[in-house]
């Protein structure tokens, strides 16, 4: 099947933490994009001397389904000092256009599931499909009662990327825990579930069950594989432990 190109236009953009910028596009072909949250789309561009390569974004997008002609299609970007992708995004002004393809992955919910409860582990832009997903989330919270464990890893408060969107949602939401893990920092006046130290480190407190839980993996290679093998220490099947790593490229 041939992968469909498409132009994204910059409607609007944002810093989230001082090397992570929040992009919003429009998909400028007057088509839909038909995402199921936790997927990707790749970002197409030439590197200076001509040669065409390609980056993967999560889609930050908080929505349902297939997104309209004219919906924002988000993502976020971790500036790497020297990167060609960082060089593309930091020169991009609103109105002006990318190429992208996608969307693609399968770090998705699955309509199958039937746990009682998701562990949403992630580390820096690893968060990124977790928010997308909160819609979805909602509404298994409202026809399957489940609940919601998001661990998110970051070394400071100024790096706590879509603090504002999980915590509103927790509020929203007495199923869904947000725990912020700082291993740097603390915020002032911490909020109760806030917790210093590593998300694998902080894992053990939720008691992970091999009866009730699926876990999602997202970020940082190294946080990946140690999860991972803590969840399957704690018996869960690996059919339940879904992973999606972060490698950065310059």
């Amino acid at each position: 099947m041939a992968i469909v190109h498409f132009p994204l236009r910059l409607v609007g953009s944002r810093m989230l933490a001082p090397t992570v910028r929040h992009l919003a596009f429009a998909r400028d072909d007057g088509q839909p994009l038909d995402f199921i949250p936790g997927q990707f789309v790749q970002v197409h561009f030439n590197y200076p001397d001509g040669t065409a390569t390609k980056r993967s974004y999560s889609l930050a997008t908080m929505h349902d389904h297939a997104l309209g002609p004219g919906e924002t299609v988000e993502i976020a970007v971790s500036y790497v000092a020297g990167g060609a992708a960082t060089a593309l995004f930091e020169a991009l002004d609103e109105g002006q256009q990318i190429q992208a393809s996608g969307p693609y992955g399968r770090f998705c919910l699955m309509a199958g599931d039937s746990n009682r409860r998701y562990l949403l582990i992630g580390t820096g832009t690893g968060v990124t499909p977790y928010r997308a997903m909160l819609p979805k989330l909602h509404e298994l919270m409202e026809t399957r009662g489940i609940e919601v464990v998001l661990l998110f890893g970051c070394r400071t408060p100024a790096e706590l990327l879509y603090g504002e969107d999980f915590y509103a949602f927790a509020e929203g939401h007495p199923n869904f825990r947000f725990v912020p893990c700082f291993s740097r920092e603390l915020p002032e006046n911490p909020h109760p579930d806030v917790r210093k130290g590593y998300v694998q480190d902080v894992l053990a407190e939720f008691a992970p069950s091999a009866e009730g839980d699926i876990a999602y993996l997202c970020g940082n290679p190294n946080m990946v594989d140690a999860c991972f093998e803590a969840l399957k220490t704690a018996g869960l099947p690996v059919p339940h432990i879904r992973r999606e790593k972060y490698v950065s490229s310059k």
